[in-house]
């Protein structure tokens, strides 16, 4: 795991930094980074694709709310690495859930996800390459979504007999209809760039999406 934050990053997080510092370094899966006032969430594990597993979601709601409640940040900037935005909840752990244990599992993504949806901060999604299941509900819970050409996004679930339970299917449909939403779930259909521009699914097609969204994105008032 790289601890990517500067000096200065730890200056503008503390006193809450020794408990961020922990969760980085015990879960390897996330690097931060500070760019000017923009914070960046890189997910970190290529290799597997950047699953949201329970360690990354747990990791992730301390860095955000941490980065959330600092004034000097303005803008919150998720991405990933390799050919992966993020590929969605782990599915060995779905398949050790059992009538007992998936509400909190599902209850676990949606704090997650309703929290990024109700931040008072510009929360973009730099997508290069898959955005899958849970991820693409990290996704839409962002405010702004800018992608890369190649990138492609799908709910698979429904492949494996499972459904999203971390709030897609209510944020979905609001952001590109419920006919396309439908057909996403009901079908595991994979959305090119190219329609997920045309039906609203993200804002900009760009090369270099964490590039441009620090470039051309800046900090919006939101009630």
């Amino acid at each position: 795991m790289v601890f990517a934050f500067n000096l200065f990053s730890f200056a503008l997080l503390r006193p809450r930094v020794f408990a961020l510092k922990f969760f980085l370094e015990m879960s390897r899966t996330i690097v931060v980074e500070n760019i000017e006032t923009a914070a960046v969430i890189r997910f970190n594990r290529p290799e597997i694709k950047n699953p949201l597993s329970i360690e990354t979601l747990d990791a992730l709601g301390e860095i955000f709310d941490a980065l959330d409640s600092n004034p000097n940040v303005e803008r919150i900037i998720f991405t990933g690495s390799g050919d992966t935005f993020a590929s969605g909840a782990n599915l060995n752990e779905i398949a050790e859930l059992n009538e007992n244990t998936a509400r909190e599992f599902g209850r676990r993504g949606q704090r997650m996800m309703q929290t990024i949806y109700h931040s008072r901060k510009l929360t973009l999604a730099a997508i290069d390459g898959f955005c899958m299941g849970g991820a693409l509900d990290l996704a839409v819970s962002c405010k702004r979504r800018i992608a890369a050409p190649g990138s492609i996004f799908a709910h698979p679930g429904v492949n494996l007999g499972i459904m999203t339970g971390w709030s897609g299917t209510q944020m979905l449909p609001r952001l590109i209809g419920e006919a396309a939403a439908l057909e996403m779930f009901l079908t595991a259909k994979r959305v090119d760039a190219d329609e997920a521009l045309r039906i609203g699914l993200i804002d900009k097609i760009a090369e270099h999406p964490l590039a441009d969204s620090l470039a051309n994105f800046r900090a919006e008032t939101t009630s």
